[in-house]
């Protein structure tokens, strides 16, 4: 069970995000406010303290703390993003980190290993690390010889076509994952029961579950129906501005 999440307020540089899909346009900012509002209120039904932290403009991707910082039940490991206009991020969520962690249970990725959140998908004590064009071997080693010095464990998983390992994959507890394109294959995901996600709704899978309940974006009916079907109580949130700038629901928190 979560107790916290710690969120940023979206910037104004937020238009000028990365994007792997500029066709979509770029956010309307007043919208993404509204949608990052409803997000928090949605993280507050699930009984979680939210800590808000304020916009950074120097940062347009900084509303995706998730990327800067994986928090386990042991400590913090505070990473080191492969997007180069994301990688003094992380100097910005130390402080709050600190305030839940001491310096002995916060543990950091240096280069030249690179490492982001949204390509670690926490299974209990187990950590699954997608390898993509973010997060490189060096980082992945680095941050299984962390979780392995706090008594956890991680595994690599080799990324074809996604951005990051949960853009495709998520898991909801009690061994099921939402999988879409080419995690619905993967072996290393064979033993878990499997939500599988179609191609047209592929966005959707990025779910995530907090305290028993699974929130999920707005306008994926298939994802919906599938996930109340295996016995969810479901909050859904539009994240459709986060959509043009290659974010969703899982890169929006750290939760812990």
């Amino acid at each position: 069970m979560f107790t916290n999440v710690i969120v940023r307020k979206p910037c104004r540089a937020l238009l000028d995000g990365i994007t792997s899909a500029p066709e979509l346009g770029k956010p309307d900012y007043d919208k993404a406010l509204i949608q990052h509002a409803a997000y928090v209120e949605a993280l507050k039904k699930c009984g979680v303290n939210v800590t808000m932290l304020e916009a950074e403009e120097e940062f347009p991707d900084s509303c995706f703390v998730e990327d800067v910082s994986v928090i386990t039940r042991k400590g913090a490991i505070i990473t080191n993003p492969g997007a180069a206009s994301r990688n003094k991020e992380p100097e910005k969520i130390i402080d709050t980190i600190k305030t839940f962690f001491t310096d002995d249970r916060i543990a950091y990725i240096k280069a030249p290993g690179t490492l982001e959140g949204g390509d670690v998908m926490m299974v209990g004590d187990h950590f699954y690390v997608g390898r993509s064009a973010r997060t490189n071997e060096e980082g992945i080693r680095q941050f299984i010889e962390i979780l392995k010095g706090w008594g956890l464990t991680g595994s690599e998983v080799p990324l074809e076509k996604v951005l990051h390992l949960k853009t495709g994959v998520n898991y909801i507890e009690n061994n099921n994952l939402l999988v879409a394109g080419e995690f619905i294959e993967k072996p290393e995901f064979a033993d878990y029961s499997k939500i599988i996600v179609p191609e047209s709704e592929s966005y959707g899978a990025n779910c995530i579950w907090v305290n028993d309940t699974v929130i999920i974006a707005e306008g994926y009916p298939s994802v919906l129906e599938a996930v109340e079907k295996a016995g969810y109580k479901v909050l859904i949130v539009d994240t459709s501005e986060y959509r043009k700038i290659d974010g969703g629901l899982s890169c929006l928190s750290l939760r812990f």
